[in-house]
């Protein structure tokens, strides 16, 4: 199942819902160990522009609108080598954006932006959060990118738009022999389709390298500290960095912390339980308003086997959608996912799931193509491609057909709803060409200062547990825990007012807030 990249708003950029996984890595932890093409590329100097439009793989839309006061996002472009280890190799092209600093007097830095995923394009992204981060733009440039294998950064293709629209189609649950074969056809079809066309990039797109660029990156916009603001996958990408570049953290911030300790079973099972939490908690809500909720049942248990029952009928006999398209109950799965990424979807699943049970699937079906990166007109960013290819760049499980049947029954005991869907995604790395690094990466980071972990109690994607679980793995006196008591992927951009005083004074005074703080209300 793809996962949402979105710390709150998920219609700014869908990214992917299956397992949130990165690389091991290695490093002297001062990131003295790059070669001497990094150090000379730390000198380029970047030519800014006025930004057009998100070109396809990036998602498509219109340009960036004016910041609030009437200034313009600036977009450029980077050089990074493609193999750090290769001195006089190739290099990778890099997209960036920037929003500079209201009050450049009392300027801080560049204030580096990585939204999740892994897959989402920093540079379509950050603008649709101008509003949320305004404060911030007082003493920061506001900066954002593509990683390598992201978006307009070399993205990865791997199948054209036709063959994708079949593949995100496809029966993500097989229940025979023959459905079995088709959905391990499918996977090697996709990874098949990525070596073709990707495969020189594949080696290199994953966290570790993405890391060292943005050490590049700091550099070369003049920072002797990377100011850094990750979410969801991008918390990853932060303790990747801290890990081997720890002397070089000045204050960072990992709001929907990734658990750095679980392997791709454990977080995929973490996964599914996170989503079914989200999903009772959305039936509960709708119980509680009585006559005005659509969907039937009186108890929460109730409403979601009344969502399962549909679940199951569009097993059988998919439903009308959009134009041509029909609603199956793999893209059923889908939609319901993407809209429980945040709370203000909530009404939007309500709606969607009455429509479908009276036979529309509109609804549902525009949400499962945000979050497969379906443009409007038909194309697809490299959002999945991407995905995928960072995912099985840093985890090394390889999951047989057997292996994963086997761990089929305690996915289903995890999440009634979400349980088969992502205990299959298990085998999506199990075709790739390229192998993978570690089971679990690694980012413990002594001599780091103190950077803030934030975990929401209600989060889908990444388990409220993941956020202490970081806190300690990066290492005592590093991980400072703040838990908002919420819903929804990401805490900062909810507007909750707690946690944007605690997360501003930080990255605006350097005050560190005491270890174990609580904003929100209780659930």
């Amino acid at each position: 199942m793809p996962t949402s990249s979105s710390a709150g708003r998920a219609a700014a950029l869908a990214v992917a819902v299956s397992v949130l996984l990165a690389a091991g890595c290695s490093g002297d932890g001062g990131g003295g160990n790059d070669h001497d093409r990094a150090q000379d590329l730390a000198s380029q100097e970047l030519e800014w522009e006025a930004c057009g439009p998100p070109s396809e793989e990036q998602g498509n839309g219109p340009a960036p609108s004016p910041l609030p006061g009437g200034a313009e996002w600036e977009c450029s472009a980077m050089d990074v080598p493609l193999d750090y280890d290769d001195s006089g190799g190739d290099t990778v092209s890099l997209a960036l954006i920037r929003a500079r600093a209201r009050d450049p007097d009392r300027r801080i830095g560049s204030l580096i932006f990585n939204f999740g995923g892994p897959g989402g394009s920093g540079v379509a992204t950050l603008p649709g959060f101008a509003e949320d981060f305004e404060t911030l733009r007082a003493r920061y440039d506001l900066v954002s990118f593509d990683p390598r294998g992201v978006g307009d950064s070399a993205g990865v293709e791997c199948l054209d738009d036709e063959q994708l629209q079949a593949y995100f189609a496809e029966d993500a649950t097989p229940e025979d022999a023959a459905e079995e074969k088709e959905f391990v056809d499918g996977i090697e079809e996709f990874s098949d389709g990525c070596e073709e066309r990707s495969g020189k990039e594949l080696p290199y797109v994953g966290t570790v390298n993405a890391a060292r660029d943005m050490d590049l990156m700091r550099q070369v916009l003049g920072d002797d500290k990377l100011y850094y603001f990750g979410i969801s996958y991008g918390t990853e990408l932060g303790g990747v960095y801290a890990h081997l570049y720890p002397r070089n953290v000045g204050r960072a911030v990992f709001d929907a912390a990734v658990d750095p300790t679980k392997n791709m079973e454990q977080g995929a099972l973490g996964q599914a339980r996170g989503f079914q939490l989200a999903l009772d908690n959305f039936a509960q809500d709708c119980v509680n308003r009585g006559d005005d909720c659509l969907l039937p049942g009186a108890t929460a248990n109730e409403v979601v086997d009344g969502i399962i029952a549909l679940l199951d009928r569009l097993r059988e006999d998919p439903i009308s959608g959009i134009g041509l398209r029909r609603l199956n109950e793999t893209q059923a799965i889908n939609g319901i996912a993407q809209t429980l990424y945040s709370k203000e979807f909530w009404p939007l699943l309500e709606q969607g799931l009455d429509e479908a049970d009276a036979g529309s699937g509109a609804l549902l079906l525009a949400f499962s193509d945000s979050l497969n990166g379906r443009n409007e007109n038909g194309t697809y960013s490299n959002i999945q491609a991407a995905n995928t290819a960072i995912n099985c760049v840093d985890s090394s499980a390889r999951y047989t057909l057997g292996q994963t049947k086997s761990k089929l029954p305690e996915f289903r005991e995890a999440s009634r709803v979400f349980g088969d869907t992502m205990g299959w995604a298990l085998m999506s790395c199990s075709e790739w060409p390229v192998p993978g690094l570690a089971p679990t990466p690694d980012v413990s980071a002594p001599g780091a200062p103190p950077i803030l972990v934030i975990g929401t109690t209600g989060d889908p994607a990444t388990p409220y547990e993941g956020a202490r679980a970081m806190a300690e793995a990066l290492g005592d006196g590093v991980g400072v825990e703040l838990t908002y008591e919420g819903e929804g992927h990401g805490a900062y951009n909810t507007g909750d007012t707690c946690v944007m005083r605690v997360v501003d004074a930080y990255l605006l005074e350097g005050a560190v807030p005491e270890d174990g703080a609580v904003c929100g209300g209780s659930l």
